[in-house]
């Protein structure tokens, strides 16, 4: 029964390797979707969060107009950041690179990636198909004894 049960085990996993990798590769992707899903839920909670902070503080807009559009300030008084495209591009990336990096972990097993190339696939297959022939052959019901008849 030992032989059987795991020969008949790498049987099926040998044979089922590229759905198990298949598997894992779509659970990574819906994975990665729903962190780019909640990225983007929270963009908008926050575009709903200052939209209504704007129709809260009319001044509000006037405020951030020199800042987000470039225009001059309406207060001679006022001291706003300016920064290049080169600085602003490479916060952007910044910013766009860390949500990411949960997700860079793989979700593949190690030893489904071993298996799953075809040297180590046949062999594990042959090995299988070896251990049950194995369990049949030696382990089986006995044949009907020549003096029985």
């Amino acid at each position: 029964m030992v032989f059987f049960s795991i020969g008949a085990t790498a049987f099926t996993v040998s044979m089922l390797s590229e759905d198990l990798v298949e598997y894992y590769q779509n659970k990574r992707a819906l994975a990665v979707a729903s962190e780019s899903l909640e990225r983007l839920r929270s963009l908008v909670d926050d575009y709903d969060a200052l939209l209504a902070r704007l129709e809260g503080d009319p001044n509000l807009l006037r405020n951030l107009a020199p800042a987000a559009l470039g225009v001059e300030p309406a207060d001679a008084d006022a001291v706003y950041p300016v920064a290049s495209a080169e600085e602003l591009e490479a916060v952007k990336e910044i910013l766009a690179a860390v949500p990411n990096e949960g997700s860079a972990k793989p979700l593949t097993p190690a030893w489904l990636t071993r298996i799953s190339r075809q040297p180590q696939r046949a062999l594990l297959l042959l090995s299988g198909a070896f251990l049950i022939l194995i369990s049949f052959v030696w382990f089986g019901t006995p044949g009907p004894k020549a003096g029985n008849r």
